[in-house]
């Protein structure tokens, strides 16, 4: 005769106590990953160049505008400084908010492109390629890494020159503003000089007046010279 099976005993149901620390793992597991993922991205957006505003938001160039505002809030709600404890996120968050704003001009988007096109036809020119070459159609990373770094030596040569005009424009200004600043100054001597001199008129014309009195009034001898009054003698005729 089979021996009779006994029932299995089902297992026991997890504690309230353990389901609330298996929970609270959880939670600081998804914390830290999620931490980890905030400082990657910070530290990346301060690695990034920070004249090319794409480069910034993680773009592709040419992307729609609404693409645009969709990355920055998503990476801004990511690292903002109020989210994280990583004592660069409020520079972190300044620049991508710069990028932002550099991108949503149209005169500064332009300009962007404009020095991204001529960095790929400047290394197309460079390698000897054409626009039909399928390095240049269908780019590997490495042409897309070459790509970028013409890219940055583009923008500095560009934002040099930039400084260079602008301070040339500052000197200049300030050379007008200084020839401005001597033409005020000459007038304000002039008006000076004409209040002292419209100030010192009655004097002069009472000097002027008691002169003329003098003169009328007075007597005025002048010294005489020698012989003057003398009854000349006749000369006499020899012969």
């Amino acid at each position: 005769m089979a021996a009779l099976e006994m029932p299995s005993k089902a297992p026991e149901a997890p504690s309230k106590e353990d389901t609330t620390d298996e929970l609270a793992a959880l939670d600081a597991l998804e914390k830290e990953a999620s931490e980890f993922n905030k400082d990657a991205e910070i530290d990346r957006i301060l690695k990034a160049f920070r004249l090319d505003a794409y480069a910034v938001l993680n773009l592709q160039p040419g992307v729609p505008d609404t693409q645009i505002k969709i990355q920055y809030r998503k990476l801004s709600l990511l690292i903002h400084p109020d989210k994280t404890s990583n004592p660069s996120a409020p520079t972190a968050f300044d620049r991508l908010k710069k990028a932002q704003t550099e991108l949503m001009d149209t005169k500064h988007r332009t300009h962007l492109d404009e020095c991204i096109s001529d960095a790929r036809m400047l290394l197309i020119r460079e390698r000897k390629l054409t626009t039909d070459s399928p390095e240049v159609k269908e780019p590997d990373a490495e042409f897309l890494a070459a790509w970028r770094k013409k890219t940055v030596e583009v923008l500095v040569d560009a934002e040099a020159r930039r400084r260079k005009q602008l301070k040339a424009q500052l000197q200049e200004e300030g050379r007008e503003q200084r020839k401005a600043d001597e033409e005020v100054e000459q007038r304000k001597r002039r008006r000076e000089h004409e209040v002292k001199w419209e100030e010192s008129r009655e004097g002069r014309i009472g000097s002027w007046r008691d002169f003329n009195k003098g003169k009328v009034g007075g007597k005025t001898d002048g010294p005489k010279v020698e012989g003057e009054g003398k009854k000349k003698k006749k000369m006499k005729v020899l012969g």
